[in-house]
């Protein structure tokens, strides 16, 4: 690996507190790119805005979707970044790079009732799984954290007591978010079962449950629910969190906070869901649509003595 990229990468994880996963995805993608500067007889901390052009060009005809280009793209800026600031380069070729355009995709979600035979299917679910799959799915969906952030819990995170749990998420940011008393049932009865330092114990108690594996458990309880297990993954119970508060009268900010997004803007994706439930607010309220429905009678016009 360059030693620029490594460099980068030990910055990320030190100061930025990058999560494994997340140094991964950057170290393909500017392995990658530096295969493609290799190929021009350029070095990976040394090319022009050209390469950086025909790089980006190439993504599209090598059939990567829009998505993944950006998220190169945003690899590759935040590189350059670093090595403007540690004076490696003078400029910073990535400014002229355009953003691919992204289409408008709305998060998928489960209904209410979706998410409680979800819960049901999992607080039926015996044997030495079923405890894990009750408390996982309680926590997902009363705080709506990502997977990552679940299964890296400590035991020590959930005090007896406990009304809100602590969590650490991307860039090390931490936030407190309220745990419902279903989620602190399911996870007292979890703890009283298994032992070690994490909340969700692998087959061996020392390590944290794999996201494989509680991938495949998370599918086989779609199943006894009757939903698509195609459908169901940690995320769309994130998706379903936040569609469901806002819909039933959160704002926008609280949910911010409660997700864990830097920016707010991040947050957005979920106006859909507001417009839906203001739609649904005019049509129930507004005096022209209850006259319109037949609900209301028409305001009679006062008589010229009540001017």
């Amino acid at each position: 690996m360059d030693r620029h990229v490594e460099a980068f990468l030990e910055m990320l994880a030190a100061e930025r507190g990058a999560a494994r996963n997340t140094l991964m995805a950057y170290a393909r993608d500017l392995e990658d790119f530096a295969a493609f500067t290799a190929s021009r007889g350029q070095k990976v901390a040394g090319a022009d805005a050209a390469t950086l052009q025909a790089y980006m060009a190439s993504l599209p005809a090598q059939g990567l979707a829009a998505r993944t280009a950006a998220r190169r793209l945003s690899a590759l800026r935040q590189f350059h970044l670093f090595l403007l600031r540690e004076a490696i380069r003078t400029d910073d070729p990535t400014g002229l790079l355009d953003t691919p355009r992204l289409p408008q995709t709305l998060p998928k979600y489960l209904s209410e009732a979706e998410v409680d035979s979800l819960l049901n299917a999992a607080r039926d679910r015996v044997g030495r799984t079923g405890p894990v799959a009750r408390a996982a799915l309680e926590i997902l969906y009363a705080t709506g954290m990502r997977v990552s952030e679940l299964l890296s819990l400590p035991r020590s995170a959930l005090t007896a007591d406990a009304d809100l749990l602590l969590i650490k998420g991307k860039g090390g940011r931490e936030r407190l978010v309220p745990l419902s008393e279903a989620a602190k049932t399911a996870s007292r009865a979890l703890m009283a079962e298994s032992e070690g330092r994490w909340l969700f114990p692998g087959r061996d108690p020392k390590k944290a449950l794999t996201r494989q594996a509680f991938f495949l458990l998370l599918k086989q309880v779609a199943l006894a629910a009757g939903l698509d297990p195609a459908r169901v993954s940690p995320h769309v119970l994130r998706h379903s969190f936040a569609s469901h508060l806002l819909a039933n009268g959160a704002d926008l900010r609280s949910l911010q906070m409660l997700l864990g997004h830097a920016d707010i803007a991040t947050t957005q994706i979920y106006t859909h869901v507001m417009a839906e439930r203001l739609q649904r607010l005019v049509e129930a309220h507004h005096p022209l649509a209850m006259r319109v429905a037949g609900t209301m009678p028409a305001v009679q016009a006062p008589d010229a003595g009540d001017a």
